[in-house]
């Protein structure tokens, strides 16, 4: 059966299961799309949790950078830029072993190619996937996250979108919190994902990640922190209903209409976090 050719020579699509790659794209139901290793299991497991171990739901994963600009201390102090895109690239095949994913891919772009003002290859290469997996629900960055590299994929990745036909485009879009959390959202905008269940899993796929949390970055500790605080400080008035929470910013309206400015969409959300706060203050 023809595989599926990306334009970048160094991608490489990796199937956890025994099946060819087509029935592993084509059964995909839920979508990763994340700027780096690990940005899936930190943003999107909400995605990995509605698919683990159901035979008629599939998330599958699309990593976009090779991963040789990553911090390194202690144990990969010496590291080099290829090893670590070697060591980056197997954790990140590890955790789609772990979390039973249908097919994990890995562009291997790096930053400055995907912020470029040109990255045509890269939306090339989404564009292949999407329309070969047809997911019903994408994860990716949110819109106001702080990371330049995150928001280079959400903008290629809508771009990507919005050059498919309608019937082709997933229900939903969903950007999440990264380096920048969505509690200041206001409540009745915000993508509310309930993490609670198999916390077990979540904790086993955050800790594949060696190479970054003994490199001197905690992201275990501080995604499972912001889950925590997110649950119990989403309502005031209330018990918790959820032991795990994450966020995220609705970007399906953005593939519903093709002429929205991506910042005018993002400024509205602002505002409506400026009225929030500046009406209470008021009375």
């Amino acid at each position: 059966m023809k595989q599926i050719e990306l334009e970048n020579e160094n991608a490489d699509i990796f199937i956890p299961h025994g099946v060819d790659q087509s029935t592993a794209l084509q059964r995909t139901t839920h979508l990763g799309i994340g700027a780096h290793q690990d940005d899936l299991e930190f943003m999107a497991m909400h995605g990995i949790l509605e698919c683990y171990r159901k035979p008629d739901q599939w998330f599958s994963g699309i990593t976009c950078t090779n991963g040789g600009g990553s911090s390194r201390t202690g144990p990969y102090a010496g590291t080099t830029d290829d090893e670590m895109k070697q060591i980056r690239a197997e954790e990140q095949r590890e955790a789609s072993r772990v979390g039973d994913y249908s097919y994990m891919a890995q562009f291997g772009y790096s930053s400055s190619e995907l912020k470029g003002s040109h990255p045509e290859k890269f939306v090339s290469d989404l564009v292949a996937l999407l329309k070969e997996s047809r997911p019903e629900v994408i994860y990716t960055h949110n819109l106001a996250d702080k990371h330049s590299t995150h928001i280079a994929v959400v903008c290629s990745l809508i771009k990507a979108l919005r050059s498919l036909p309608s019937d082709v485009r997933p229900k939903r879009v969903i950007g999440c919190e990264g380096w920048r959390d969505l509690d200041w959202m206001p409540d009745e905008r915000k993508v509310v994902m309930n993490l609670s269940e198999n916390p077990e899993l979540a904790e086993k796929l955050n800790g594949i990640f060696v190479s970054q949390i003994s490199g001197g970055k905690r992201y275990d500790l501080a995604v499972q922190g912001r889950r925590q605080a997110n649950a119990t400080f989403l309502n005031s008035h209330s018990v918790d209903e959820a032991t795990s929470v994450c966020f995220g910013m609705d970007l399906t309206p953005l593939i519903e209409d093709d002429e929205r400015p991506l910042a005018d969409y993002v400024d509205e959300l602002i505002q409506e976090f400026r009225s929030d706060v500046i009406g209470s203050l008021e009375g």
